[in-house]
């Protein structure tokens, strides 16, 4: 198979390109561009897609960047479809039986449905399956190029991608006797993985989180050797690369942790506030589409409008990662300027009676101008979803939980703060209240026993149902929970001197200028911490390649990001519950793209991180925020991306299953 001889290793130099961007290039340029050929550039082609390699394209692309590669139909591969003998179709599929056998059907014989077809695999295909095509004889002469792009993965985000298995956390982590689910399940994810390095020309250090106590005597379940069975499949796939894909690295251009959902029960689970975790927690998203009413041009009911919450807007990027009170705080800011900027609005504004305006008052005045503009109707979008998310965090005394939720995560609340919680606040949502004990079992996992489990859900008034959500936080421990003692390097009981059990350290520095509801943390960013300093306990996390001796000992980049600035904010617009921070600190999205965009020739060596079992939204977060930081673009990887209430049905639906040690084979 043809391979591009691009490079876009981050150990290389030239202009460096974002994770996302290089995926985009490649699709584009290197696969739909290729197949402009001679005269061609004038003539529009087909793009055939499975449903997998459709996702593939339309993470990463919009439709308009295909059109403007010669693409005027896009197609499914399984659908019946129109003959176009005139034009030529690329097709970008898996290397799957099915998708050959319907490649030559479509090509071969007297009347072909195409010119001329340009194929493109997302992954390796087998060479039984070249030989298939190859014994075609009234199709070779009509295939223009047969390549491997080796890009079977889907770029969620500038520097996040997933695997798209879903179930892996049942496939993985629930109850299949004979495990065959939960291997077939890694192989995929193992396979798509490695496509990752593959693509970008990246040859990675392998760490993995390591079983506990793996010895003859012990009982080890299958979840306990997820990331090591793991690792050793990317580690193969890598192999293979390393022989056959032209310009492949030969040593070490990044580093690469493979880590289950074990290493933190908590984050998948706990209330984030900024504003792209609660606009996909409290409000009814498909994915990124937001729903929302508009008023009919034709003065009836309103009409509902679909909007994407993406990169491509603006105030998103600006806002996503910032706190919820931050975001809107900014909004009502951008909205005043506006209005102080118009003399329309200002006329309005002297009409009414005295008093400062609220920011749904500005929303409606701006709205009202003739002057009404694509970049106001985003600002007055994400004023109506910050005023949604506010009214929700209101109605339902989110901040008193919130603040609980944290106090438990520090140790700075327990056991009786949970009860006085549950029997003063019983109108809590039934969600809440859940999430509130799963989050209890993961720091109590013995209060949860027998019939002291029972009773904590009496006493919340939650189903039986729901029970097993709170039950099934113990399959997540793993060995590195129920098998170590409580100064293991797993340990819960981080501070000595509190009385209750802490899942996370004070963060000090930076961490104390943030908002009062932002302590909480997710595990990775200590994890990428450390291992950036090269502090990662190897008996911990284990490597599958020592090195080269030149790894450790290149210079890193060290950051030059700014140190915060105090930034004082109107005391009518700080809630009490939050304290400000600068809007510019580094960490917020827009920043980030500021500072990496300016700084991406001075970016150290890649760091991907892969979770298996679901990622989050703060755990995305955090991969921003250490990017700027670190000065190393920080990749977050994952079977699926889980907003909590997915997480917590997913986890509904595990059960246990223990493994002998005669069962393991990596």
């Amino acid at each position: 198979m043809s391979y591009s001889d691009s490079d876009t290793s981050s150990s290389q130099g030239g202009d460096y390109k974002n994770f996302r961007q290089i995926t985009r290039d490649r699709l584009l340029y290197e696969m739909l561009r290729s197949a402009k050929t001679g005269d061609s550039k004038s003539t529009w082609k087909v793009l055939i897609m499975d449903k997998v390699t459709v996702k593939i394209m339309s993470y990463s692309c919009k439709m308009p960047d295909i059109t403007d590669e010669g693409v005027s139909l896009v197609e499914d591969i399984y659908r019946r479809r129109q003959p176009l003998p005139s034009m030529d179709a690329i097709y970008f599929i898996q290397p799957s039986k099915e998708n050959v056998i319907m490649f030559l059907s479509d090509m071969s014989g007297r009347s072909p449905l195409y010119k001329k077809a340009y194929v493109f695999f997302s992954s390796p295909i087998s060479k039984e399956l070249v030989a298939h095509i190859k014994r075609d004889g009234t199709v070779l002469p009509r295939i223009g190029a047969l390549r491997e792009m080796n890009l079977e993965y889907f770029a969620i985000d500038s520097q996040g991608f997933i695997t798209d298995n879903e179930r892996a956390l049942e496939d993985i982590f629930g109850d299949d006797e004979n495990t065959r689910k939960g291997d077939a399940c890694l192989n995929v994810m193992a396979a798509r993985i490695a496509t990752v390095f593959a693509s970008l020309r990246e040859f990675p250090f392998v760490r993995y989180r390591a079983a506990k106590s793996l010895d003859a005597t012990t009982m080890t379940t299958f979840r306990d050797l997820v990331p090591t069975k793991l690792a050793a499949g990317v580690w193969n796939c890598l192999m293979k690369y390393k022989q056959s894909v032209p310009n492949f690295p030969q040593s070490e251009t990044c580093e690469l942790l493979i880590l289950d959902r074990s290493v933190d029960q908590i984050a998948p689970i706990i209330h984030e506030w900024t504003y792209d975790a609660m606009c996909h927690d409290l409000l009814s998203m498909e994915g990124n589409k937001y729903v929302h009413e508009v008023p009919s041009k034709a003065g009836g009911r309103p009409e509902k409008k679909e909007v994407l919450l993406e990169d491509h807007d603006p105030v998103w990027l600006e806002l996503r990662h910032a706190h919820i009170a931050d975001a809107s705080e900014r909004l009502h800011e951008k909205m005043t300027n506006f209005v102080s900027k118009n003399k329309a609005a200002q006329i309005q504004h002297g009409s009414r009676d005295g008093g400062e305006l609220s920011t749904r008052d500005l929303q409606k005045m701006v709205q009202a101008l003739p002057q009404y503009s694509e970049q106001i109707d985003k600002l007055s979008l994400h004023v109506e979803i910050a005023g949604k998310i506010n009214r929700i965090i209101r109605e339902t005394g989110l901040r008193e939980l919130g603040q609980l939720e944290q106090d438990l995560v520090f140790g700075d609340a327990g056991m009786k703060e949970v009860i006085k919680y549950l029997t003063t606040n019983e109108d809590a949502t039934r969600e809440n209240k859940l999430r509130l004990l799963m989050i209890l079992a993961a720091l109590y996992p013995e209060k949860f026993e027998g019939e002291k489990g029972l009773n904590l859900m009496k006493l919340a008034k939650l189903p039986a149902d729901d029970m097993n959500a709170v039950n099934n936080m113990k399959l997540l421990a793993g060995a590195a929970e129920t098998k170590k003692s409580s100064t293991g390097a797993f340990s819960l009981k981080f501070d000595i001197h509190k009385r209750k059990r802490a899942a996370r350290k004070e963060r000090t520095g930076e961490e104390e200028t943030t908002w009062q509801l932002s302590r909480f943390y997710p595990m990775i960013e200590e994890l990428i911490e450390k291992l950036c300093k090269g502090e990662l306990p190897k008996n911990d996390f284990s490597c599958m390649n020592d090195p080269s001796a030149t790894f450790h000992g290149s210079p890193q980049v060290t950051s030059n990001t700014p140190a915060a600035v105090a930034h004082s904010m109107r005391q009518r617009r700080t809630p009490t519950w939050a304290r400000p921070r600068n809007s510019d600190d580094g960490y917020s999205s827009d920043s980030v793209l500021r500072h990496t965009s300016s700084d991406f020739k001075k970016m150290g060596r890649r760091v991907f991180v892969f979770i298996v079992g679901g990622a989050t939204r703060s755990e995305l977060r955090a991969c921003h925020k250490l990017t700027a930081k670190l000065n190393r673009e920080i990749v977050l990887g994952s079977s699926s991306l889980d907003d909590p209430p997915q997480f917590i049905t997913k986890l509904k639906l595990l059960a246990a299953n223990e493994l002998s040690l005669d069962d393991l084979q990596i």
